[in-house]
């Protein structure tokens, strides 16, 4: 799978508002009530990451999660990584 272009990647980012560009990688950060609901939402990406065999880098401190999103083999963003930004975004979603 080859990355994609930088310019394809920030028209993509027009229907992720929550994530950013930089560094080689999609970043967002959610905040959650508390760390049992985020905990909870990082359990639920978790199935999703096992299911699309693509896993994030993530940190977890209290009830913030940050997540950056890019495809190692690749060397930068592919369509894997919007994949799995469209189902973590469908995931904490229902949190709110």
């Amino acid at each position: 799978m080859s990355p994609l272009s930088e310019e394809t990647i920030e028209k993509k980012l027009l229907h992720f508002p929550d994530w950013e560009y930089y560094d080689d990688a999609l970043h967002a950060e959610f905040e959650f009530d508390n760390f049992k609901d985020c905990f909870s939402a990082m359990s639920r990406i978790a199935f999703e990451c096992e299911a699309q065999n693509h896993h994030p880098d993530w940190k977890n401190v209290y009830n913030m999660l940050t997540i950056s999103l890019s495809t190692h083999s690749a060397k930068g963003v592919t369509e894997k990584d919007f994949k799995l930004a469209e189902a973590i975004e469908a995931i904490v979603e229902v949190q709110d």
